[in-house]
């Protein structure tokens, strides 16, 4: 326990978390409930500050924040509500990165929360044996073959153990009272258990939650859980080993090993539902990981971002340090956003070659070498792109010229993950994705429990990527699939200046990377940045763009770039810190129905 932050008294629900009355599931809103907190997306006071996808999870955070708690406390509070408030997306059936700046040592320290995959595991878990082939990607997901030992729990208790100041118990509490009394149902809650029907439909423990009637949930209608709630009760009376060597793990368990089917399914489904063979030992033995943070210089300040299995700290510290190389403000907008787009492109080519669970940390250290970004930066010509692919560099020690050859990335893009960022009156700070992986996971609610499980494990490539060369991210017994999660810390002479992450899939990378040239090279403020128009550059042959960023780049663009339209890319957040010691804390104004962003006080007038 740190000695400047004393325990304060045990924290009560959030102000706006109140009772309600009424049955399992889902029913009309009640009058007396009061309004739930309004999504404001951008706050700037002082005391410490908060930023999430939701608005009940920031107002939870704040409460933490406001009674003395701190960012840790604020943090894993936060966490824990979102996983009744955006259950399609993280939760304690899932796992996720945290990346903590200690004020005190002005240290970054981070936490592997991530799924891991069981002892069973074959590099051939996703190859149909009756064909040779892969399974398709929706048939490999709604299964218990995609389900990796969820970290998430660990995550919330080892960093509590290390820097918080209140107990598990404690901070479960709002969330608890938020799935007992409900939340109300929005338009993209309802949308995404609409996009998930036909899994959902599979499963009866999950349609019983998610699909009343047999329909998803109507807008403005009350969502209870008390399943969860009852879950987080238990964990907060029993600890941590109720969950990975207790009841909620026996139930776990026989999620995964007899996957509970519907007897009636009200939507079909093309695929076999296929088990797995998750032990309670793969349970029992999970454990998170320490690893020390990716490190890079970009324009005098210090990047911080995750080491495997996570290739977000590599490939955006990569993309930073060839960027650098470069005058981006000196540029027009169109210009410097080229030169992200090949960045991004070349540290994506590095990515798929080297980075997995187990890469050696040299290997990592050469990827973020000034070196190494010198010869790759020589391929970037400013007059037109590259042709796509591009080949991946050999970051081997000794660099000169251009080589040239590459796989893209064609995974899907995949979106069931969020964000938080918090900072207390210290100075500490949190940057913390977590996930389930696809919107929705596995599409299996554990029953009497409350929560989904992931489908993480569908993270591994299902089949070599890389030709004759070895893949570094195959299913493999305890390794841990590689993520782009990308939670990332920026330090300005030893002190925060910006905290940023996101959620979105492989877009996750490039929503980090585009929200610091914004920020850092083409002048806008942290707000600014995070609404301005995104594109994704994944060493693809197609750059996937919104549909704002084609219509104001697309002309400028050199030759070369191809953009394919999608609706939205990334939902992030973030903190900056100001010289006279204010926060900005910054939430997506509209992507994902838009975010919360909160600061303990305002700043008088």
């Amino acid at each position: 326990m740190r000695g400047d932050r004393m325990r304060p008294p045990a924290i009560t629900a959030a102000a706006m978390v109140l009772a309600t009355v009424g049955a399992v599931g889902v029913t009309a809103p009640v009058q007396a409930k009061p309004a739930e907190p309004a999504k404001t997306p951008t706050a700037v006071g002082y005391g410490g500050a908060i930023s999430t996808v939701d608005a009940t999870a920031t107002a939870v955070g704040l409460d933490v924040l406001k009674r003395g708690g701190n960012a840790v406390d604020a943090a894993v509070a936060a966490a824990a509500t979102l996983g009744v408030t955006e259950p399609f997306s993280a939760g304690i059936g899932g796992g996720g990165f945290l990346v903590y700046y200690d004020a005190r040592t002005r240290t970054v320290h981070t936490i592997d929360g991530r799924e891991t995959a069981p002892a069973a595991t074959t590099e051939t878990l996703f190859i149909d044996p009756a064909t040779g082939q892969p399974y398709p990607f929706d048939e490999a997901r709604i299964s218990g073959l995609s389900v990796g030992v969820p970290g998430t729990l660990l995550t919330w208790r080892d960093a509590l153990d290390r820097w918080g100041t209140r107990s598990l118990a404690q901070l479960l509490r709002p969330a608890e009272r938020v799935a007992r009394t409900g939340f109300t149902v929005d338009e993209t809650f309802a949308g995404q258990v609409a996009a998930n029907q036909a899994a959902f439909a599979q499963f009866s423990s999950t349609s019983a939650l998610y699909l009343p009637g047999g329909r998803p949930p109507a807008v403005g209608s009350t969502l209870r859980n008390p399943d969860l709630a009852a879950t987080y009760r238990l964990i907060a009376q029993r600890g941590t080993d109720v969950f990975y060597r207790g009841r909620i793990g026996r139930d776990l368990l026989t999620t995964v090993q007899s996957p509970p089917l519907a007897a009636q399914p009200t939507t079909s489904w093309p695929y076999p539902i296929r088990p797995a063979a998750m032990t309670a030992a793969d349970l029992a033995s999970y454990r998170t990981r320490l690893p020390a943070p990716t490190h890079s210089d970009y324009r005098g300040l210090e990047v911080f971002g995750m080491a495997t299995p996570s290739s977000g700290g590599t490939a955006v510290g990569e993309a930073l340090d060839i960027l650098e190389r470069f005058d981006l403000r000196s540029m027009t907008a169109t210009q410097a956003l080229h030169h992200y787009l090949e960045a991004s492109a070349l540290a994506f080519a590095d990515r798929n070659r080297y980075v997995g669970d187990g890469t050696p940390r040299p290997t990592l250290d050469e990827l973020l070498s000034d070196a190494y970004a010198a010869e790759r930066a020589c391929r970037i010509d400013p007059a037109a792109a590259l042709p796509k692919p591009v080949a991946p560099g050999v970051p081997d020690g000794s660099y000169g010229g251009c080589p040239t050859a590459a796989r893209a990335d064609t995974r899907d893009d995949r979106t069931g993950t969020t964000n938080l960022t918090v900072a207390d009156r210290w100075g500490n700070v949190v940057e913390y994705t977590l996930t389930i992986e696809a919107t929705g996971g596995s599409g299996m609610v554990v029953p009497g429990r409350g929560f989904l499980l992931n489908n993480e494990l569908t993270d591994f490539n299902f089949s070599p990527t890389q030709g004759t060369a070895p893949d570094p991210n195959l299913p493999a017994p305890g390794k841990r699939p590689r993520s782009s999660m990308s939670p990332t810390i920026v330090l300005a002479d030893g002190r925060p200046f910006l905290a940023v992450g996101s959620p979105g899939g492989a877009t996750i990378i490039t929503t980090v990377l585009q929200t610091l040239v914004n920020r850092l090279d083409l002048g806008m403020t942290l707000p600014q940045a995070l609404a301005a128009p995104r594109a994704s550059q994944r060493n693809g042959t197609t750059t996937q763009a919104e549909p704002a960023f084609i219509a104001a780049y697309a002309q400028g663009l050199p030759p070369g770039h191809v953009l394919g339209s999608t609706t939205e890319i990334g939902a992030a957040t973030g903190i900056e810190f100001l010289p006279d010691g204010r926060m900005v804390a910054a939430a997506e104004p509209v992507r994902r129905g838009g975010g919360a962003a909160a600061v303990v006080s305002t700043p008088r007038h």
